[in-house]
């Protein structure tokens, strides 16, 4: 496949066959990332589970600290004071039948997340094979079907974010934007390598974290050393 000249100019920046320590790694990628418009970067972990088997998914949220960049559209299954709890704290659309009924007959999908209320989730329930395939499908799991509305709309507009391994086990997580300092993409990578450790499960043998590969929309991959992917206070200072 023939590459565009910022892609081919990008790796002569780098090493394509090294592997980098993250502060690094995140570095570089801002230096690659030479298109007009703010790219986003993304974290691709391949992680040692086998997601055929339940109990090795790993799936969840975490905050990033410094956000995302940009704003999610978020809609929320919710009745009575809880609905208005979700509107003052800042969500795209509200509703409960009438939502339901919206996707239903409509197709409405105008939202990059989906929360609920447990008591609409009977309802929600049946919009499966709609928002599954999308992966809109609230979830305790992931912090989407709560009673505190308020607390999940402010935390997903701010810089909260869904994970879950595909079905080969990689996790891919959009950690922000090349605009972003270099520091503010380190916070947020380290956050979420941490997360992913803390959600190891306990069926998982042998090497946990595989691979880690770091990159822009229209940049390559940088590939990061997986035994040094968890940050540390030491290795960020020698980093510094």
């Amino acid at each position: 496949m023939k590459q565009g000249k910022r892609y081919t100019e990008a790796l002569t920046n780098f090493d394509r066959d090294t592997l980098y320590d993250p502060v690094e790694a995140l570095g570089l990628v801002k230096q690659t990332a030479k298109a007009k418009f703010d790219e986003s970067i993304e974290v691709a972990v391949r992680l040692g589970v086998d997601p055929r088997h339940a109990e090795q998914i790993v799936r969840g949220t975490v905050v990033l600290p410094a956000g995302t960049g940009r704003t999610n559209r978020v809609a929320v299954f919710a009745a009575g004071e809880q609905a208005q709890e979700a509107r003052q704290a800042g969500a795209d659309v509200v509703g409960s039948d009438d939502l339901i009924a919206r996707i239903e007959k409509e197709n409405f999908l105008d939202f990059d997340i989906a929360i609920a209320t447990p008591d609409l989730m009977g309802q929600v329930g049946k919009l499966g094979r709609t928002l599954g395939p999308r992966g809109l499908m609230p979830n305790a799991k992931t912090g989407t079907v709560t009673n505190d509305v308020g607390k999940a709309v402010t935390e997903f507009k701010g810089g909260r974010v869904e994970y879950r391994t595909d079905r080969v086990g990689n996790v891919h997580v959009l950690i922000g934007k090349a605009s972003f300092e270099a520091g503010q993409l380190v916070d947020n990578y380290r956050a979420l390598v941490d997360e992913l450790v803390r959600a190891k499960p306990a069926a998982a043998k042998g090497r946990y974290i595989r691979s880690v590969t770091v990159t822009s929309t229209m940049g390559p991959g940088i590939k990061i050393d997986p035994l040094k992917a968890r940050l540390t206070e030491e290795n960020l200072a020698k980093s510094a």
